[in-house]
């Protein structure tokens, strides 16, 4: 009896000819995909790694905002894989977490020579995969005006609404949902130094519905390394939505800003020196960016809470103290006098 005949072996993907690979694979890959095939293969890493073309349609597609002519150049001059590597993960290491070896002289630094004199936004919104908005701002970091007034970016003016299909959330319960639905990108560009950083946490960390107008306010932040005497700073990005008479919502608000440890909003002189840092530190994991964004929120949250209610006990000490103090003063007197 004859033995069986052993099964036929795969093909390798390198036996594919180089057209069906570049024309009929790879351009069907989103970006992560793509890097991860790219560093699983030899011949696929050739193929994929100066294909500008390849990466400039995954940028335009993963973020519409970046199509347009202000960006589009930008990001041809940065090389469309290198746009894509510093703005899809979050930035790392994880600023809640206390470093092995802290700097024993915090500082808030003052923007470095090489600090940008106008920064660009490219913001892109999504609902159930369907883009509702998109655009692409630009900011001057340059005059005393920004460099002592709060750091804020706003993308609509105030008069300004952008009408979308989605109903308007009339409960609680349809309003969280906004946390699985909605999904927001938000690049921050130095186009002189060829630095990117998305700023978001792609999803929500908190969706809240007036409960007498009925907007809805939704949050996405990113939790970035400080500075002085307050390890980490959040990015807070957020979305006000209204209803329309036909019973959608309309977003009526997009804007950005940068708040400390005890809630406060910093100047643009000190969010320069932030978000200049966050543009020139590592990367993290893309693949758990939510996640991680969730998670490091939930911690500055909760660093907050616990740093207020030090400063209240020390307050309340203090306070004790004085009375104390006043007490005293008043009872040597009172022996002194009477």
């Amino acid at each position: 009896m004859s033995a069986a005949a052993a099964p036929p072996r795969a093909a390798a993907i390198s036996s594919l000819h180089t057209d069906i690979l570049e024309s009929h694979i790879l351009t069907r890959l989103d970006g992560r995909t793509l890097a991860s095939a790219a560093a699983s293969s030899a011949a696929l890493r050739s193929l994929s790694e100066n294909n500008h073309r390849l990466w400039s349609d995954v940028c335009h597609s993963t973020w519409p905002s970046t199509a347009g002519d202000l960006v589009d150049g930008i990001v041809s001059n940065f090389g469309p894989r290198e746009f894509f590597s510093q703005s899809f993960p979050l930035p790392s290491p994880d600023p809640t977490t206390p470093p092995r070896n802290p700097n024993p002289n915090p500082s808030l630094p003052s923007p470095s020579p090489s600090a940008p004199s106008g920064l660009i936004s490219a913001v892109d919104v999504y609902y159930r995969n369907e883009l509702i908005f998109s655009k692409t701002e630009e900011t001057e970091t340059v005059t005393g005006w920004f460099r002592c007034s709060p750091f804020r970016i706003d993308l609509l003016d105030p008069k300004d609404t952008v009408p979308t299909r989605i109903p308007h959330p009339n409960r609680e319960d349809t309003c969280t949902a906004l946390i699985d639905d909605m999904t927001l990108s938000w690049i921050l560009i130095d186009p002189i130094s060829k630095r990117a950083v998305n700023l978001s946490s792609n999803k929500p960390v908190s969706v809240q519905r007036h409960w007498l107008s009925g907007e809805v306010q939704v949050r996405f932040a990113s939790v970035l390394s400080g500075g002085g005497d307050t390890a980490a700073a959040a990015v807070v990005i957020v979305v006000n939505c209204g209803g329309s008479e036909g019973g959608e919502m309309q977003v009526t608000e997009l804007s950005m800003e940068v708040e400390d440890m005890d809630g406060k909003h910093l100047n643009g002189r000190d969010s320069l020196v932030i978000l200049q840092r966050a543009m020139e530190g590592k990367r993290g994991n893309g693949v758990k960016r939510e996640k991680e964004a969730r998670n490091r929120h939930r911690k500055f949250e909760e660093l907050k809470r616990e740093r207020r209610e030090r400063k209240l006990r020390i307050e309340g000490t203090l306070d004790t103290l004085s009375v104390v103090f006043g007490l005293s003063i008043f009872a040597a007197l009172f022996f002194v006098f009477c």
